[in-house]
Formats: structure tokens, sequence, C-alpha cells
């Protein structure tokens, strides 16, 4: 329980009832703007481009590769976006593109990058450039982009 007292006993080291307020008031403030910065975790962005449809990945790290699972591309391709790390660090990034076809899909493309690091506002493309993949059959093409933000709750 706090006490404050009247002006007439106040004593000289006691906070007034305005200096309470304005402790308050930044403590709200310092409240609101830290977890931003405490908790700010790494988020890999991917824009995909195929056929003209234009699907975003979030992908947020994992601690297991093999439970990463690839994702559908308009049925011609499946794209896999493997981070591996936790909220506060990423190890490295495998990206995946495979070419669908009857029998099972077909690696086409993978790139790596180890121990990237996060850029805040950065483009669609900023990590990996634009990437431009083909597939064999009936040429197809796939572009796409990932950038290595931080994701805010």
């Amino acid at each position: 329980m706090i006490k404050i007292s009247p002006p007439s006993e106040a004593r000289p080291c006691a906070p007034s009832v305005n200096g309470l307020r304005a402790l308050f008031a930044i403590g709200l403030i310092a409240g609101g703007l830290c977890p931003t910065a405490l908790f700010a975790s790494p988020l890999l962005r991917c824009q995909i481009d195929q056929g003209g449809s234009i699907q975003t990945l979030d992908v947020i790290p994992a601690g297991d590769p093999y439970s990463v699972k690839a994702i559908d591309i308009n049925g011609r391709f499946r794209f896999k976006a493997v981070v591996i790390g936790n909220a506060q660090h990423v190890e490295y990034i495998n990206l995946y593109v495979y070419s669908q076809t009857r029998r099972q899909p077909v690696l086409l493309h993978q790139a790596k990058y180890q121990a990237p690091v996060t850029i805040p506002g950065a483009a669609p493309s900023a990590l990996t450039g634009v990437n431009y993949v083909y597939a064999p059959e009936l040429e197809r093409e796939l572009q796409y982009g990932c950038a290595l933000l931080e994701k805010t709750p």
C-alpha cells in the first residue's frame, strides 16, 4: 500500500503526487518500448512468384531441419525454407526448390546461408537476392527472394 502525505506533512525526500505520476508514466513508456527490443526474434520472409501468383512465406527458427515441410507452389514446384536456431540467433538457413513431377519431387535448387544477420526494414530479397529457378519439363519458372527480419510480438 502506498501512502501519500498531504502537502503540509510532506517530507523533503518524499516524492510528490506529480512526481509519482511522472515516474509511473515513464515506467509505462519504458515497459511498452523494452519488450520490442528484448523479445524481437528472427523471421525469414520469402516472396515466391510463380505463374503470376505471388505467395509470402514467413518462417521462424526451428530446432530440427527434418520437421520442416515443403509447401506446394501451384502444383508445379515445392519450396522449403529451413531456419535453424532459436529466438535470439539463427545458425543457418537452407532453401530448397523442387520440381513437382508425377513420380516424386526433384531437387532443382539449394542455397545455404551460414549465420546470417537480421536486417531491420529490409527489402523482400535482402538476404538472397532474386533467384530464378527453371523446371526442366515445360520450362516453368519460379522466382523467389528472402530477407531475414526481426519479428516483434
